[in-house]
């Protein structure tokens, strides 16, 4: 392994070094790094990097990969300063964190990480978030759309997020509209263009959750998407607060088939040309055209609850998505009314359902109580109506983490 200490001798220049209280606490991330850079990286304390970084020679760094575990807490400070001097010094930063809570990963990767791994590390996920690192931005992220742009000037690139429930009542409709309206307020000096689409057909309730009419250009629409452009596109959209764009679910129930994958690429498409974030609630059920939106998608959050019925379904959904060899790993999984800080047996509960699945619970979204149906009912999100709910202030984390990725993305095209 390279040291820092012997830079000018070494034959092979170091273009990145791993961060850490000790890496020898991390024997997979020393063997994947040398893998992928050979003697070309070294190891650094949290100390000696801050150190480093302050010298000429630092500039010549790729990137560093800081490691952190459950017992780094008094260091947090510390990593805090790293990932920001990094950030002044277009050093990128791979954070490879174990057992870390979620609400410190949000920290760290609003400060400026431009990737995360967990450790221990999956087979090729350092090599991947390497690549991600050395993608140039002429690269797209995604495949290009279905249907071409009618506007070329529009030029944006939206973040796609669909939200599935798992089961009826596990609060998916609710999640969606409150993260789309989260991330519509994330920026008060430059606030995102957010679109919340509601594709299931038959039983949407993103108009009722907002107090929106429903519209009949949305069917005329949605019967020959072909034709769409985005004019047509922008007048089907419903303004919340001046702040969201809505696209609601038709004004009567029609057949889930209605609409194909080409259709629902057109509409993610337009969408993601015109709008910095698009939301997406979809119908609990798994329907031909689930497979497109999964494509398009950056992110899919899935929403279960403690229950056995989300548990079956979350197995038949995996089942599926793997027998169609479809991208399982944009499945983020949410668990709703989570146990409490102080519910030992509901987290060892929890803790069991997670390796029964083979999942990560990546989010924990607290029980919001009845403020959250009162919302609803109301027509008002939870940040209007409750804004010290504990559900909101978890949503509200969730939008700031994911807009700060996207701005530090768009900085390192930059």
């Amino acid at each position: 392994m390279a040291n820092l200490a012997e830079l000018q001798p070494e034959p092979a220049p170091i273009v990145a070094c791993t961060v850490s209280r000790d890496v020898q606490n991390f024997d997979l991330l020393i063997e994947d790094m040398e893998a992928e850079l050979g003697d070309g990286w070294g190891d650094l304390t949290f100390a000696d990097a801050l150190v480093f970084l302050r010298q000429p020679e630092a500039k010549a760094l790729e990137f560093i990969a800081i490691a952190v575990d459950d017992e780094d807490d008094a260091s947090l400070p510390l990593i805090r300063d790293l990932i920001q001097q990094a950030e002044t010094l277009r050093i990128k930063v791979i954070l490879i964190a174990e057992e870390l809570s979620p609400m410190v990963l949000h920290q760290l990767l609003r400060l400026g990480a431009h990737d995360f791994v967990p450790y221990p590390l999956p087979e090729g996920a350092l090599h991947d978030a390497i690549e991600r690192l050395r993608r140039p931005p002429e690269v797209p992220a995604q495949v290009a759309h279905a249907a071409p742009a009618r506007n070329s000037d529009v030029g944006r690139d939206g973040v796609v997020l669909p939200v599935q429930g798992l089961a009826g009542g596990v609060g998916g409709t609710t999640f969606a509209v409150n993260l789309a309206w989260e991330l519509a307020i994330v920026d008060k000096k430059a606030a995102p263009k957010v679109c919340l689409i509601d594709l299931d057909v038959q039983y949407g309730s993103c108009s009722t959750f907002l107090d929106l009419p429903r519209r009949e250009a949305i069917y005329e629409l949605l019967q020959d998407t072909s034709v769409m452009d985005q004019d047509a596109f922008m007048q089907a959209l419903l303004p919340f607060n001046d702040k969201l764009q809505v696209f609601t679910a038709p004004y009567d129930m029609l057949p889930l088939d209605l609409i194909t994958s080409e259709d629902v690429n057109r509409l993610i498409g337009m969408a993601s040309r015109n709008f910095d974030y698009v939301v997406i609630d979809m119908p609990s059920t798994v329907v031909t055209w689930t497979e497109a939106v999964l494509n398009q998608a950056h992110v899919f959050f899935a929403l279960i609850e403690l229950d056995m019925r989300s548990a079956q379904n979350a197995l038949r959904l995996l089942r599926a998505f793997k027998a169609e060899e479809l991208p399982v790993e944009k499945l983020r999984f949410a668990l709703n009314r989570s146990p409490g800080f102080t519910d030992l047996a509901g987290k060892a509960r929890a803790k069991r359902l997670a390796e029964s699945l083979d999942i990560s619970l990546d989010l924990w979204l607290p029980d919001g109580g009845k403020q959250v149906a009162h919302a609803d009912d109301h027509g008002i999100p939870l940040a209007e109506a409750a804004p010290k709910n504990a559900l909101r202030k978890e949503i509200a984390k969730l939008a700031a983490s994911i807009h700060a990725l996207g701005a530090g993305v768009e900085a390192a095209k930059a």
